[in-house]
């Protein structure tokens, strides 16, 4: 693996946000990969919960100040960046006041779902490309943990698909099982996203309003999948074993490193 490049984009990543399956595990690929000798990219949201004097996230000034188009509004690009010291890892900060500014993640103190978290996954997909763009840095792989980068996959095939950064980048999607109370995809998600001229044909999977329509849309626009979670839905479940892409079985934190190289080589690149 050594020299490759792997982009991972992940909703959650500790030390920044608390320890979960995703956080965990997009922060422990990353790791491990580095010390591989790969050269790697992260990027996640930044959350209004993450304490940045502790952190030590600052601008970019060089990679903010483009605007992004969200459903016909302009919304500013922040750019912040942060060491994980023990690793020499940087970790890249996708930011907006609108979206990005309050305190909490995906949820509100009631415990419902933020009703723009459509827009926010929008404007952090766009993001993370535009940036990657600003770099200038082509990865061969583009791996995607967590539900708000789930429209990621689907935006490189279809809103994207003509740059020449990502021409031979490999998207590799983890599958978690994600619990929540409400939906996650509401019913102006497929307008939004058709507002990019991503023809309705290729979000069918969005139509329903279900818990499971970002993770669908990112394994139908992937090019290998790997199960993060040990059990995931019948339906998930379903769409995988039928999938005529390469699909990893579910690893365990404690002995995924070898299967996850393996993966990236053999089956994926």
């Amino acid at each position: 693996m050594k020299d490759k490049r792997i982009l991972y984009v992940s909703s959650e990543l500790i030390p920044y946000l608390p320890e979960n399956e995703v956080s965990k595990m997009a922060f422990e690929v990353s790791k491990e990969m580095h010390h591989q000798g790969v050269q790697i990219r992260m990027f996640m949201p930044r959350f209004g919960v993450i304490n940045e004097r502790r952190h030590q996230l600052h601008e970019v000034i060089r990679l903010s100040g483009m605007n992004l188009i969200i459903n016909d509004m302009d919304m500013p690009l922040i750019i912040k960046v942060a060491s994980i010291p023990k690793e020499r890892m940087q970790v890249y900060f996708i930011d907006n006041e609108e979206y990005f500014k309050r305190k909490a993640i995906f949820t509100d103190e009631d415990g419902n779902l933020f009703k723009d978290n459509d827009e926010r996954a929008i404007f952090f997909a766009k993001g993370v490309v535009e940036t990657v763009k600003k770099l200038k840095w082509a990865p061969d792989i583009i791996h995607v943990h967590g539900w708000m980068a789930s429209l990621l996959p689907l935006y490189l095939k279809e809103y994207y698909k003509n740059d020449p950064l990502f021409a031979d980048s490999k998207i590799v999607t983890s599958a978690f099982d994600y619990k929540t109370k409400g939906v996650l995809n509401n019913k102006d998600l497929v307008k939004k996203i058709k507002f990019d001229s991503i023809t309705e044909e290729k979000l069918k999977s969005l139509e329903k309003e279900t818990n499971e329509g970002f993770l669908k849309i990112a394994i139908e626009n992937s090019d290998a999948v790997i199960k993060g979670s040990e059990n995931l839905s019948e339906e998930i479940n379903s769409i995988i074993n039928n999938l005529d892409i390469p699909v990893l079985d579910y690893h365990p934190l404690e002995s995924f490193t070898e299967a996850y190289s393996n993966f990236y080589l053999n089956k994926v690149l």
